[in-house]
């Protein structure tokens, strides 16, 4: 399997460049990004992009399989406008690039709560990203829906409480779909659906991501 990936230094994305490439069904990983990666291996190839320059990369995005994992918050990205550019329009963009060059299976980090319709300018962005996504008809679309995500070693003071506070509340089982969620064990969830043949759309959400994560400890 070749396998295609944007956001590989990110949260989630480091993660799963590494599952990628320890696992033996993974032949090759071409990763594209806007930095170099802190990492070389004999499976990986590494390219650096300009995403606003489609026509220049669009037809680097040839696998068998495309993980787009970019993940931003708005303090990060400094504006809404930049925000959904980066979330949305390179996403879709490297989306349309898998769909055109045969790719047949894509797996798409989301959110929980993405809905086109909803009033929060984040839920409603990656909801309108699901909805363009599943209009390209890939065979195999994987839609990933976690909550909030913990990042080991995090240096986001608010996110550090957030993840404090429901580690408590989550303790009692009326509370517990809203456990935070590693990025770690998203990355082992994410691998391991990919290797479903299953065909056509499926959303998969936090307790299913934990229990994949549980049946792989087993």
């Amino acid at each position: 399997m070749k396998a295609v990936i944007i956001g590989a230094t990110g949260a989630t994305g480091k993660y799963l460049l590494q599952e990628l490439l320890q696992s033996e069904n993974t032949d090759a990983v071409l990763s594209l990004g806007r930095k170099p990666l802190d990492i070389q291996h004999p499976k990986l190839n590494h390219c650096i992009i300009n995403f606003d320059q489609y026509d220049q990369w669009k037809n680097l995005v040839k696998g068998d399989i495309a993980f787009s994992c970019f993940v931003i918050t708005l303090k990060a990205a400094g504006s809404k406008e930049l925000q959904k550019k980066i979330d949305f329009d390179y996403q879709l963009n490297f989306a349309k690039a898998a769909r055109e060059n045969g790719t047949e299976h894509f797996i798409l980090i989301s959110s929980y709560g993405a809905n086109s319709h909803s009033k929060l300018f984040y839920s409603k962005m990656k909801g309108e990203l699901e909805e363009e996504i599943i209009r390209l008809k890939f065979p195999q679309l994987r839609i990933f829906q976690p909550g909030l995500l913990f990042r080991k070693n995090s240096d986001r003071l608010g996110e550090r409480w957030s993840v404090s506070i429901l580690n408590g509340i989550t303790k009692f089982a009326l509370f517990k779909k809203y456990k935070p969620l590693p990025t770690s064990i998203l990355a082992k969830a994410m691998l391991k659906i990919s290797q479903n043949k299953e065909k056509g759309l499926r959303f998969i959400r936090l307790q299913e991501i934990w229990t994949e994560s549980e049946e792989n400890n087993n």
